[in-house]
């Protein structure tokens, strides 16, 4: 007989109707038997929302009780309520004019095939007359501009000028905003966005599931000669925002750059002609969202949770936010970056490659942060050391317990403290996280997460 050992590590596993216990150890699971019910019900749970709600009908699906940070208050119920506003939508134009039907009243959109935004990536679709990018470079080649003086004086018939008329016809043609009380579903395995930035701003209830997003292009990046010691290109555009929304859950989408990663863009002025943002944002008083059973990947600047330090008026005591079950991999930064927040990160799989040579870390601590990370799985490739996995930006204490890294139990902010001494963490972060429907092993995550999380995994479900 196995021999069990119970410690402070343990995880509780709702399986079916009962309990069963996991156990963390060293480098394995305990109990293969638990293991296997974990899996068994990571699929249930990944594929079901609240009450009896099937697949059949996913746009009717609402968020669980107690799943997270959006299920707190009134929870996250989307367009449920509708039996009038229920489109299906196979362009962009039709996704947009169904966003815009039945105003703030309770509406469900089924996306159907992968909808790209605006003029397909046709940027000249988009320049404002007069614009020119070789003349853009010679004017602001740092050997003519120089790197003491940014370009926000420039005036509206400058080079500059112009490439800002360009960007907010960019913005205009690929930018969604999401009304209240909104559900957006993919249907199929293939459903999703190309090239879209979804804005969810100022709204209350909005689900976001089963969609495939591949990061907007940034036709009209600006140079900017003062970030940094030698200047950045710095672009506009996130496939999702959620900008001073409320109840908001976003569940088994995929986040990629697609075509386009960083490796194929050109450099100017010996810098990497950045033309991708982040993947999703959640800034600006932002508050009660759930981000759970979701891919990010192969994406520099990938989440982040407060945009400015200085944005202590709308964002303290808000942008709580659960993120769960979700597949963090081949990233560089922000998985999350946090400001001010209370955010649970719990069940994550962080999967750092060796290739991406500019890896910088994945939990970045901010101002006046209240981060909690328990249980999560990171696989670290050759040359990652754990205390990278940490980094702080602030002044803020946290939480971060029972993570496992390549199987093995590892103290992050030991690892952090003993590889940065200069720039120590403290803990605990002063806070309990009480919103959470199942918590598994963090060895079995690995598994269940690359299994069940992203989009098209609801279809694989229904198959069944």
């Amino acid at each position: 007989m196995r021999r069990v050992v119970r410690h402070r590590c343990a995880a509780r596993l709702t399986v079916a109707g009962c309990t069963a216990l996991a156990l963390a150890v060293t480098g394995t699971v305990a109990a293969g038997g638990a293991a296997a019910a974990g899996e068994a019900a990571a699929g249930k749970s990944a594929g079901r929302g609240a009450g009896e709600a099937t697949g059949k009908h996913l746009g009717r699906q609402t968020l669980p009780a107690q799943d997270g940070w959006a299920s707190s208050g009134s929870g996250t119920t989307g367009g449920a309520a509708d039996s009038a506003h229920v489109h299906t939508v196979s362009s962009w134009e039709e996704f947009k004019a169904a966003l815009a039907k039945g105003g703030s009243a309770p509406k469900i959109i089924k996306v159907r095939g992968t909808i790209t935004a605006g003029s397909g990536g046709d940027c000249a679709a988009y320049e404002a007359a007069g614009y020119d990018f070789d003349q853009y470079l010679a004017d602001y080649s740092p050997e003519v501009w120089g790197r003491d003086k940014d370009l926000s004086d420039e005036p509206d018939d400058s080079q500059e000028g112009l490439r800002r008329a360009s960007a907010a016809r960019q913005a205009a043609a690929i930018t969604a905003r999401v009304p209240a009380n909104t559900t957006i579903v993919g249907i199929g395995r293939r459903a999703g966005f190309t090239g879209a930035g979804l804005r969810i701003q100022g709204v209350d209830n909005v689900i976001i599931r089963n969609l495939r997003f591949e990061s907007p292009l940034d036709c009209f990046p600006q140079w900017d000669p003062t970030d940094g010691d030698s200047g950045n290109w710095n672009s506009e555009y996130d496939s999702a925002v959620v900008h001073g929304a409320t109840h908001v859950w976003l569940d088994h989408n995929t986040f990629t750059d697609g075509r386009h990663p960083d490796s194929s863009l050109p450099s100017y002025y010996g810098r990497l002609y950045q033309q991708h943002d982040g993947e999703l944002d959640i800034v600006r008083g932002a508050d009660q969202v759930t981000v759970s059973w979701n891919v990010f990947a192969d994406h520099d600047k990938t989440l982040m949770i407060g945009n400015s330090d200085s944005a202590a008026d709308t964002d303290r005591g808000r942008l709580r936010v659960t993120l769960h079950h979700n597949l963090f991999s081949g990233l560089v930064e922000r998985a999350p970056r946090v400001r001010f927040g209370k955010v649970d990160v719990y069940n994550n799989h962080y999967v750092i490659d060796a290739r991406r040579a500019s890896y910088s870390y994945s939990l970045g601590i901010g101002k006046e942060s209240r981060l909690v990370a328990e249980k999560n799985a990171f696989t670290l490739a050759g040359g990652v050391s754990a205390g990278r996995l940490l980094k702080k930006w602030s002044e803020a204490p946290l939480t971060a317990e029972c993570n496992v890294v390549n199987g093995r139990p590892v103290d992050l902010i030991a690892a952090h403290n003993a590889e940065f001494p200069g720039q120590h963490l403290e803990s605990p972060a002063g806070w309990k996280p009480r919103l959470r429907t199942r918590v598994d092993t963090p060895n079995a995550v690995p598994r269940l997460v690359d299994r069940w999380a992203g989009a098209g995994v609801l279809d694989r479900l229904l198959d069944r």
